[in-house]
């Protein structure tokens, strides 16, 4: 099969220095850096939580608000993952002969762009219409979790960037769409079962 991408070309080289780096780290590194490489999305998901228990207090709108940031997620998600067929790029611990920490997904499961990134990119991009504290905390985890994705050897570089530019890009779009609900939805929303989701009892 040919590939539409071959990523070695790109940034090969500098995945090759980043893996060997990982080899040579201490194990408590390593061991560190790959649980937040595969389980490090539900931290996301935790501050998407905080984010919406916190945004009650400021009133249905603003807890309308939170509720959209998963959304935007689950749509930048989508969108990454209609590209990837497009592009079919494989990943570098297949095409390049490396021991990685994480193991190599299937075949067919390809590499651009970073899924893991695109999501953490996209929440954090969401938070911030929500906080700006929640959205830079989320900033300084997604900027880990697309290292984390080259560290443990399943992503180029160039994966993880163009992860990173389109999660965050379709986030802020879907963000900005998503909030746009008719005028006084939320207030009507809010006299309704569902006022405990959407204003605090101090409101």
């Amino acid at each position: 099969m040919t590939y539409a991408l071959s990523g070695s070309s790109v940034d090969g080289p500098l995945y090759t220095d980043v893996v060997d780096l990982a080899h040579r780290s201490p194990a408590w590194l390593d061991d560190t850096i790959s649980v937040w490489s595969a389980y490090g999305l539900a931290v996301f998901a935790l501050l998407m939580v905080v984010g919406w228990w916190r945004a009650r207090r400021d009133g249905a709108t603003a807890a309308m608000t939170a509720f959209m940031v998963p959304v935007a997620v689950v749509v930048a998600f989508g969108v990454n993952s209609a590209v990837k067929p497009l592009v079919a790029e494989d990943r570098p611990c297949r095409r390049l002969a490396f021991r990685t920490l994480e193991a190599c997904p299937a075949r067919g499961d390809w590499s651009f762009p970073s899924n893991h990134t695109a999501i953490a990119f996209a929440a954090a991009v969401a938070l911030f219409f929500v906080s700006r504290r929640l959205g830079a905390v989320a900033s300084v985890c997604a900027l880990a979790m697309a290292a984390s994705r080259v560290w443990v050897g399943v992503h180029y570089p160039h994966d993880v960037v163009a992860g990173a530019a389109l999660g965050g890009l379709v986030g802020h779009l879907a963000m900005t769409v998503l909030r746009r609900w008719p005028t006084g939805l939320a207030d009507r929303l809010s006299g309704t079962w569902l006022r405990p989701l959407l204003v605090s009892g101090t409101a």
